[in-house]
Formats: C-alpha cells, structure tokens, sequence
C-alpha cells in the first residue's frame, strides 16, 4: 500500500468517526461514565475546540480537510508546537484519543511548561480510559495552576474512576471552595459515597 493510499484509508477511517461522534449526544455522557466507569468530559476548558455539531455535506468535507492539512503540518513540522497541538484538538474532536495524545506529547516535547498541553494530555488521558496517565498529567498541570477548576474536576473524576476515596474527596473538596456551583459536584459526591460503602 503506498502513502497516499494509506492516507486515504486514513481519511476514511476518520470521516466513520466524525459520523459516529456526530450521532453521539455529548449531555449525558459524563453522568453514564460516572456509573459505568467509563472516562469522558463533559466541563470543557475556556480554549477547548467546538464540539462538532450537525455538520453534513460541506461541513463534513471541510473538517476533513482541516483534519488531513493538519495532519501533514504536524508530520511535516514535529518541532512546530501549534501544529502539534492543532492535530491533536482535531484528533480529539473525533474521539481518536490515542492519536491526539501522541501529537500532545510531541508538543509537550517542545514546550514541556506549557500548562495547557499539559491539561489537555490529563483530559485526553482521562477520556480513553488511561487513569494513571491522567492523574500524573493532572496533577503537573496542577503544579502550575493549583486551583484551576478544569485541574481538581479532572482529577477528582479520575481518582474517582480509580476507586482513591481519600484523594477524590480532598479534589472534590477543593473543588467546592473554588467553584461551589459546579455542575459535577453531586455525581462526584454520589459516586464517592458509593466508595466509601463499599466493604475494605
């Protein structure tokens, strides 16, 4: 098979994506991933990209196109850090989260302070179900942005995924003195009595 065929079963691959994750509703994932243990986002940062909503026709093609030009962009320029970070928005806007990890990775690479990237791989991680991962993308992010409300959610969720009672409520804590009004905070709160019920 040679490049530009790979490339194109590429392309074909991402537009089944694009179709799958358009039919998917984005409102109620957090709450089914929070009872079945499965990781997602649903309080998305100030700088997260769009969801795709019903884009069809040329709204379709156009995203692939974005996605296929960045693509080539960030092969082509591994040490160009907004090449990097804008395959991996686009990546992750399809849900091919492995991908979108490896293209956050190389940026980290080039800009290993940059606490953006370094939220994004905590997200990233957190939603193709690599809770390790995450937890130690979250908790350098946290390292620079202490009470970054994107930070303790996404570490209270994944501790909470991970079955860590004890560093869920101390991040679900934190969480409430920073935004007290968070959506999440009763399903953490829920889930995490769920936890402590459970015999040792």
């Amino acid at each position: 098979m040679t490049r530009d065929n790979l490339l194109f079963a590429i392309i074909g691959v991402l537009l089944g994506f694009i179709g799958g994750f358009l039919l998917a509703s984005n409102i109620s994932q957090r709450e089914a991933a929070l009872r079945t243990g499965a990781g997602t986002t649903q309080n998305l940062p100030a700088e997260h990209p769009p969801v795709p909503g019903n884009q069809a026709g040329e709204g379709g093609q156009q995203m692939l196109a974005s996605v296929q030009t960045a693509m080539k962009q960030a092969r082509e320029n591994p040490n160009d850090f907004d090449a990097q970070v804008t395959a991996a928005k686009l990546q992750y806007q399809i849900q091919r989260y492995d991908q979108a990890i490896e293209y956050l990775l190389a940026a980290n690479k080039v800009k290993p302070e940059d606490t953006e990237v370094l939220t994004w791989l905590g997200m990233v991680n957190m939603d193709a179900a690599h809770y390790d991962a995450a937890e130690k993308w979250y908790r350098a992010a946290a390292l620079k942005k202490p009470n970054d409300v994107m930070v303790v959610d996404g570490l209270a969720f994944v501790l909470l995924q991970k079955g860590d009672a004890k560093g869920a409520e101390q991040q679900i804590d934190k969480l409430a003195k920073i935004e007290p009004t968070n959506q999440d905070l009763p399903q953490f709160r829920a889930k995490l009595a769920e936890l402590k019920a459970k015999p040792k």
